[in-house]
């Protein structure tokens, strides 16, 4: 694979280009204590994020990485319906891009790449931050995890966008945080980079197996030209 013929450049958000984990925090918290629940930490969501705000939700509740089997439908949905609102409320104020990401997307867009989000996050709350942050426009195509019927580490994502935007596996690579992004990857075919700052349940992405691995993002063009 040469890299002229990468295309497309799919990003994940959460962990990958944004720290979201303080506004994550602060909503859950609320939901949590709304419902008469132990409130949440930011550590505790850093080891919970990542798999979608159903499963954060039943992790909040259940205090645990492991959902607790008992938890009746009623109790998750009242508890998700309190954390959308709240976080939808939250205004996103303390959520910060990481060092080098908006450089880095500038730069590869004017390099002439595709590039697009992935993530497990609610779609209606990913367009205001993105706008938020000044990168909106820099994006060809945005999905949430609930834009279709399965979400990472399901490749229905990445296949979806590869025919959306009429590119092949070779032409696609898939940048994330966590397991489901680089399983998401394995799973569609394309190449998957790595990076070890983000959320992973506290376990090293390596142990993941991505087919490359950097430490932020400037450094993904030079990887690039080695692809």
């Amino acid at each position: 694979m040469s890299s002229n013929t990468i295309k497309l450049l799919a990003f994940d958000l959460d962990g990958t280009l944004l720290d979201s984990v303080p506004d994550l925090t602060a909503a859950l918290d609320l939901a949590m204590k709304a419902v008469e629940r132990p409130g949440v930490s930011e550590a505790q969501v850093r080891e919970w994020v990542g798999n979608g705000a159903d499963i954060l939700v039943g992790r909040a509740l259940s205090q645990n990485i492991e959902i607790d089997a008992s938890l009746t439908d009623e109790s998750r949905s009242e508890a998700r319906e309190l954390f959308d609102r709240f976080y939808g409320e939250c205004g996103h104020s303390n959520s910060t891009l990481y060092p080098t990401v908006k450089e880095s997307l500038i730069g590869l867009q004017q390099a002439g790449y595709r590039l697009a989000i992935i993530t497990n996050k609610p779609y209606q709350f990913v367009p205001e931050i993105l706008q938020q942050h000044g990168i909106a426009d820099l994006f060809v195509d945005v999905l949430g995890g609930d834009s279709l019927a399965k979400k990472k580490p399901d490749p229905m994502p990445l296949a979806h966008l590869m025919d959306k935007q009429q590119v092949s596996q070779s032409e696609m690579i898939m940048i994330g945080d966590s397991k489901n992004d680089i399983l998401a990857a394995k799973n569609a075919g394309v190449m998957s980079v790595a990076l070890p700052y983000g959320y992973n349940h506290g376990e090293p992405i390596e142990q993941s197996n991505p087919d490359h691995l950097i430490q932020d993002l400037s450094q993904l063009p030079e990887l690039l030209t080695r692809c």
